[in-house]
């Protein structure tokens, strides 16, 4: 008999663990799960180190550290031109993941609908049926944008999803997995249908940091006119400051919605590890070069990786924004004789030594996706070079 409460019997093990496991047990080259090799600034580690020397070990405010509220308020005004208070609009979770949990546990009421691009990250599916929600689906599409390149939607389909029992619609850009920033117009057409018919938006911008066009720069939805009332932000520092295993997250809402994120958070985990707030604070206050360092190392990472992609016959998708590739394997596929996007990656991994993810499990409709893979690149550049070494040995099968 199965312990699995039933709501959460349809998501089984993510994927990340369960394709980390296999590169382990092959000892392949990780491009699957999304974490650097490398460590985090170190600005933020001797911050932590500091407070943890000052005593900083109990408990901290449920809704963050000051200076970390703070630096977070501080960090939204500089991007956004809004100025909030790190008080009353600012939680500090335990990761841009708890956040997503506590946003939609406090304020999505079962039978509700929220709206969902697809592919999504795979803990946005499992929040919505923990909150007893219902998901409707957008579908993010190859070529379906303006010029043709990257991923987009159609504006009617769009138009659809929206219902009288909507409640939400959640936005990741830069977006993971397909590496597109959502343009302006299409933010714009996203406010007006919010606006129009009084629906809130969850937007996960993990990612606000690292796009690499200056012409497709990241904007936040909440700063378009009459969104920041009804918009809770989400970040953290896992993904710009190559932080991943801190698992520092923040919610930024008015109070409104604050109340509700706050209202699920006291009962999630409460608070998150103290010291560690007091490095993100540093880091977040003064990030100095690092974000930029970061930047340069993954546009290098993802160029490099995308023409030897391109060379081993995969159609690859253009890499706006975060540090993933999406990739058709269609033709690499039939040349191994291989099936589907678990078949190829389950190759890659056991004949030649790269772990990636297979990213039909990010779709409600896993079909969408069986002929695509997902690359990361936030990885050392000698990594890359050695997964691009490793691959290179498909040439010849």
């Amino acid at each position: 008999m199965t312990r699995v409460a039933a709501r959460l019997q349809p998501f089984g093990t993510t994927i990340f663990a369960e394709m980390t496991a296999l590169a382990n047990k092959h000892g392949a080259v990780n491009l699957a799960q999304g974490f650097p090799d490398f460590d985090g600034p170190e600005a933020a580690k001797a911050a932590a180190k500091a407070a943890i020397d000052a005593g900083e070990a109990q408990y901290a405010r449920m809704s963050g550290v000051p200076k970390l509220n703070q630096a977070v308020a501080g960090a939204f005004a500089g991007r956004t031109g809004l100025a909030i208070d790190p008080d009353a609009h600012v939680t500090i979770t335990s990761g841009c993941t708890e956040a997503i949990a506590a946003t939609f546990l406090g304020l999505i009421n079962p039978g509700d609908e929220v709206i969902l691009f697809e592919p999504f990250y795979d803990s946005y599916r499992a929040c919505v049926a923990m909150a007893g929600a219902r998901p409707r689906f957008v579908t993010l599409r190859p070529g379906a944008r303006v010029g043709g390149k990257g991923f987009g939607f159609d504006p009617d389909e769009l138009r659809r999803a929206f219902t009288d029992k909507t409640r939400a619609i959640l936005v990741n850009t830069p977006h993971n997995p397909t590496g597109k920033v959502f343009t302006r117009a299409e933010l714009e057409l996203i406010a007006g249908l919010c606006r129009d018919l009084n629906v809130m938006a969850i937007t996960d911008e993990v990612y606000e940091h690292l796009t690499y066009d200056a012409s497709k720069p990241h904007v936040s939805l909440a700063s378009m006119p009459g969104m920041f009332d009804r918009t809770v932000t989400l970040s953290s520092v896992g993904k710009s400051f190559s932080l991943t295993g801190w698992k520092i997250g923040w919610a930024i809402a008015p109070p409104t919605l604050t109340a509700g994120v706050r209202a699920a958070h006291q009962f999630l985990t409460f608070a998150t590890a103290t010291p560690l707030q007091h490095g993100a604070a540093a880091i977040i206050a003064n990030p100095g070069a690092a974000v930029r360092e970061y930047v340069d190392l993954f546009r290098r990472n993802r160029d490099v990786l995308s023409s030897a992609l391109r060379e081993l016959g995969f159609r690859v998708y253009d890499a706006e924004g975060t540090y993933f590739i999406m990739a058709d394997h269609t033709e690499v596929s039939r040349r191994l004789g291989v099936t589907g996007d678990r078949g190829l990656c389950a190759a890659m991994i056991e004949k030649y030594g790269v772990a990636a993810i297979p990213p039909s499990v990010f779709y409600e409709n896993q079909e969408h996706g069986r002929s695509l893979v997902r690359f990361t690149y936030c990885k050392k550049a000698a990594t890359i070079d050695e997964a691009i070494r490793r691959l290179e040995r498909m040439r010849t099968a």
